[in-house]
């Protein structure tokens, strides 16, 4: 059993490890020598078992009956190597503090922002889902245009900076390729400590000379693979692919750059404001390491929805609002946790703790229905509200779904929606607009049908005016949370009506993982509906639920003839349901060896002639040629390894082999977002060349599946 899986069991049963910054964890394992370097994860799985216990800002470990291993932390992170101190005669460069280090989950150090008041809010949690961007104001006189306000705000993006890579950045740069391709031909059966400390001391240095962003995805690719090792239940294997392939694909940018021009801002029309000059793409590679506020004024709040946060090591809750002009911002509490057990029960009462803002008493569910009038407000460039002194926030009168300025978040079509979500994704992470991953959709219920991984059962619907039929996922997977509970008791009620809020998730079929419901407009005397087919909510719920906060009841179900597993559906929705998952083409083939690279290295086994031969007739079959051309790349590189005169494996630094595998993520990213968009019945623009040259979707005519 290696020492994450003990950590993971650790954490379930007591006292959990402390968070560790990540140049800690460098500069402690670095000074090891080369022999306790090897024993390293052995004596990382071996101090696992010990037991630990906290006294104050203290957690302790008896290593054996004369040693102590004391590691000073105080709110919960050990932020410095003398924080470690260890009772064995070769402290401080002994094996046992590298080892309690490696255990220690990686903590983010607080990001620095302009807005005065921020340190009395507690700092956003890695993976918090989707805080929102600020956007430009409308133009006066201009309608509002139907869905959320999704432009970029005058004060997003990266600050600039020099227009051409420093020494240091450079340096640092290549340091960090080449240990993101060593890490990758490890994989993650072989990235143990000593792997994951190279990565995070090359991150580190990355990030004292300027590479914010890189040094942030050198973070999230140990994160992963610590999850990874340990089996960690919130570990996603496409999550890690995502983020190894931003690091090696934003190093490779750095690498490559050799000259950046400044582009000039847009001419504007007469009178109109001039517009900011767009970031270099230098300056987009090197991100940002301070949170810039911006001067808003008053601003007008409705609350939206609130859900909860829950990661490995942070717990929470988050509350949406829309202003008068439908922008989207966030009100956050969330904090760490050292507990797992705890981390879900944290998350749903995050959501009863009063908003901070301002002298604002109500809770984040009770704003979710209700609003504020802001006076002085300050926002981010992710859209979180600050939180300042100067602030002055008041409760107010909310609005319903189905009223001004909210309901024109549901104006927008279906498939614009999902081509605005999938467009936001080529932005990096702190860019990307506000609530850009949200759809808001009108739906009726259908039923259950096995269309899930392995014929699992899955909830779906269908929009409002539409033939797509989607398939509603919980916002979160974890059986503590509502999520679950809460699609299971609207399984039972096919041809409820329903107007939702969820995020999108990208797959080669319309998928959706809800996090709020509601009442849909009362469209009875529209569209024949007799209005049994709507959720009765009580009065306090004011037409809507969280789904992760709240849990609904039967009675909050219609009482009407369609309620029941077994009830007839309305007029107009389709009799039979599918019975299996729907037929795409055979992307899998390139994916499976993208991801198996990433869980076994280099070395994975290659397939046989008779294995390759199939995979490359069935892709070009299904008029995906670049794709066998990038798999059969991915297999060459892997295999063309030197060999000394004794048959050993010559090291070399990976790069062929990293370059290869890139180019086969990145070409299965394109891909899963075009079947993506072509299932939620967006067009493909002919006007730009795709991820394929021949037939999309993988049909030989070019039309969609």
């Amino acid at each position: 059993m290696n020492a994450t899986t003990q950590t993971e069991r650790a954490s379930q049963t007591g006292s959990s490890w402390p968070g560790v910054r990540p140049e800690v964890v460098a500069e402690v394992v670095s000074a090891l020598s080369a022999r306790l370097q090897k024993r390293l994860d052995g004596a990382a799985a071996k101090l696992a078992e010990r037991p630990l216990s906290r006294e104050g800002d203290e957690w302790r470990v008896q290593v054996d009956e004369e040693v102590l291993l004391v590691l000073h932390a105080p709110g919960g992170v050990v932020a410095g190597p003398s924080d470690v101190r260890c009772g064995c005669l070769l402290a401080p460069a002994c094996v046992h503090r590298a080892a309690a280090v490696s255990l220690c989950p990686l903590a983010e150090a607080e990001a620095e922002a302009d807005d005065p008041g921020l340190g009395t809010t507690p700092a956003e949690a890695p993976g918090t889902p989707a805080a929102t961007t600020t956007t430009t104001p409308p133009e006066p006189g201009s309608e509002p245009r139907p869905g959320p306000r999704l432009e970029p705000g005058p004060e997003s993006g990266p600050e600039p900076g020099p227009t051409a890579l420093t020494p240091s950045e450079r340096g640092a740069a290549r340091h960090l390729h080449r240990a993101a391709c060593a890490l990758l031909a490890a994989g993650v059966s072989g990235a143990g400590a000593v792997a994951q400390a190279e990565l995070l001391r090359a991150g580190h240095g990355a990030r004292v000379a300027g590479l914010y962003r890189p040094a942030a995805a050198a973070v999230a690719v140990v994160t992963g693979i610590r999850a990874a090792r340990s089996g960690a239940p919130d570990h996603r294997l496409a999550d890690l692919v995502a983020a190894l392939r931003e690091l090696l694909g934003l190093t490779t940018a750095l690498n490559t750059l050799t000259a950046v021009t400044t582009p000039t801002a847009p001419v504007a029309p007469v009178g109109a404001p001039t517009p900011p000059a767009a970031p270099t793409p230098l300056a987009a590679l090197r991100g940002t390491a301070r949170q810039a506020y911006a001067e808003e004024g008053g601003l007008r709040l409705y609350g939206l929805f609130a859900e909860p946060v829950l990661t490995a090591t942070h717990a929470g809750a988050v509350s949406w609002a829309v202003d008068a002009g439908g922008r989207l911002s966030t009100i956050a509490e969330v904090t760490p946790h050292g507990d797992v057990t705890t981390a879900a029960p944290l998350a749903v009462a995050a959501g009863n703790r009063t908003v901070r803002l301002g002298d604002a008493a109500l809770s984040h569910r009770e704003f979710s229905r209700a609003g504020l009038a802001v006076q002085g407000a300050t926002r981010s460039t992710g859209g979180r509200l600050g939180a300042g002194a100067s602030v002055r926030a008041v409760r107010a009168a909310g609005a319903a779904w189905t009223a001004e300025p909210v309901a024109r978040l549901w104006a927008e079509p279906p498939a614009a929606q999902v081509a605005r979500a999938l467009a936001a994704q080529e932005l990096p992470y702190g860019s990307r607009p506000a609530g850009s991953d949200l759809l808001f959709l009108d739906v009726v219920l259908l039923g259950t049908a096995p269309t899930g991984p392995g014929g699992a059962l899955q909830l779906l619907a269908r929009p409002v005016g539409g033939d797509t039929v989607v398939a509603l996922r919980p916002g979160h997977e974890h059986p503590d949370l509502a999520f679950r509970a809460n699609l299971a008791l609207l399984a039972t009620a096919p041809g409820l009506r329903l107007r939702l809020i969820g995020r999108l998730e990208r797959a080669d079929r319309p998928e959706l993982r809800v996090l709020a419901i509601g009442t849909p407009w009362d469209g009875s005397d529209h569209d024949g509906h007799d209005g049994h087919d709507r959720l009765a909510l009580p009065a306090d719920r004011a037409d809507r639920v969280n789904l992760g906060l709240e849990r609904l009841q039967t009675a909050d179900l219609p009482a009407g003839p369609s309620t029941g597993p077994s009830a007839d559906l309305p007029a107009g929705l389709p009799a039979e349901l599918p019975t299996a998952p729907p037929l795409g083409p055979p992307v899998h083939v390139l994916g499976r060896r993208v991801e198996q690279t990433v869980t076994t290295g280099r070395s994975a086994p290659a397939p046989g002639a008779a294995t390759a031969a199939a995979d490359r007739a069935l892709l070009r079959a299904s008029g995906l040629a670049t794709a066998a051309e990038l798999l059969d790349g991915l297999r060459a590189a892997a295999a063309d390894q030197r060999r000394d005169v004794f048959g050993r494996i010559v090291a070399d630094d990976h790069d062929a082999f990293a370059t290869a595998w890139l180019a086969a993520a990145d070409y299965t990213e394109a891909l899963a977002t075009a079947l993506c968009s072509a299932s939620w019945g967006g067009e493909q623009d002919d006007s730009e060349d795709g991820p394929e040259d021949g037939p999309k979707n993988g049909t030989e005519d070019g039309k969609e599946l």
